[in-house]
């Protein structure tokens, strides 16, 4: 079955951000994710959820200014200090928040640096950070994005960042894969998720060109959704799109009544 949450740090923006906690509970849903919450006091941010009683299935650690291109810390020795400082604040937020996993972006490459040692650094940061994280019972992800919108991120396919991460060598470091970004960059989304579905820590969808709701593009979602069921995966899916028009009307696909325990059957696809 399908579980899905919602991404409010790209949907429901149309409303402050602890807003968008409440909004997300009175459309349905019963989870969500967000990016770092730069400038959001933490405090609220855990009284707000536990007020409407939702579940964070994730966030990410802070990967710098987000909106202005950033798009992770750990491969800039500039900036190493800003992340690991970060990971025990993310730590005990999701303690906090009782959400058991935390994403780390890990930056674009530098072209003044050799790569062999951007990515020693983001192995070492990677370790240390998952180290911390396993004390507290949390798993890390690392996501491959793309290169079309994104500037030259590091990891940027399947079988690469799921190798790179087995070299790094911590039990509580997983792939978190988004279907978006993986078929702009090598298509296979189907190949890729019957063979390395069940291990992947979380998954995103939106629909390509646009990266709008799933129905809107070139993308067969039944056909993707089922294999997601078909691998083995049990965790939540992540609703990380732009809104076609209004937050609430992108959500035209999936039934009214819920937003878990869904077949493919019973989506509008």
């Amino acid at each position: 079955m399908l579980h899905f949450d919602v991404n409010i740090s790209m949907l429901l923006k149309e409303y402050p951000f602890l807003d968008r906690f409440d909004q997300a509970a009175k459309l349905g849903f019963d989870a969500v994710e967000f990016w770092w919450p730069t400038g959001e006091d933490l405090n609220a941010i855990t009284q707000r959820v536990r007020d409407t009683g939702l579940q964070v299935a994730l966030f990410n650690f802070d990967a710098g200014d987000m909106p202005n291109g950033d798009r992770g810390l750990l491969n800039d020795p500039e900036r190493q200090a800003q992340f690991r400082a970060n990971v025990p604040v993310a730590i005990e937020l999701a303690q906090q928040l009782g959400c058991t996993k935390i994403n780390a972006l890990a930056g674009k490459w530098n072209p003044e640096e050799s790569r062999e040692a951007q990515l020693q650094r983001v192995q070492e940061n990677l370790h240390w950070a998952a180290e911390q994280a396993h004390a507290a019972g949390i798993t890390v992800l690392v996501e491959a994005i793309n290169t079309w919108e994104n500037g030259p991120y590091m990891f940027t396919k399947t079988l690469e960042t799921l190798t790179f991460l087995k070299q790094v060598g911590a039990p509580n470091l997983v792939f978190q894969y988004d279907v978006y970004h993986m078929y702009r960059m090598e298509g296979n989304v189907v190949s890729n998720m019957r063979e390395y579905g069940a291990h992947f820590g979380h998954i995103q969808i939106a629909d390509s060109p646009d990266r709008h709701h799933p129905g809107t593009g070139e993308l067969n979602y039944p056909f993707i959704l089922q294999s997601i069921i078909d691998s083995g995966y049990t965790g939540m899916i992540g609703l990380e799109y732009k809104p076609r028009d209004s937050s609430a009307a992108s959500f035209v696909w999936l039934p009214e009544d819920r937003r878990g325990n869904l077949s493919v059957e019973s989506l509008r696809l």
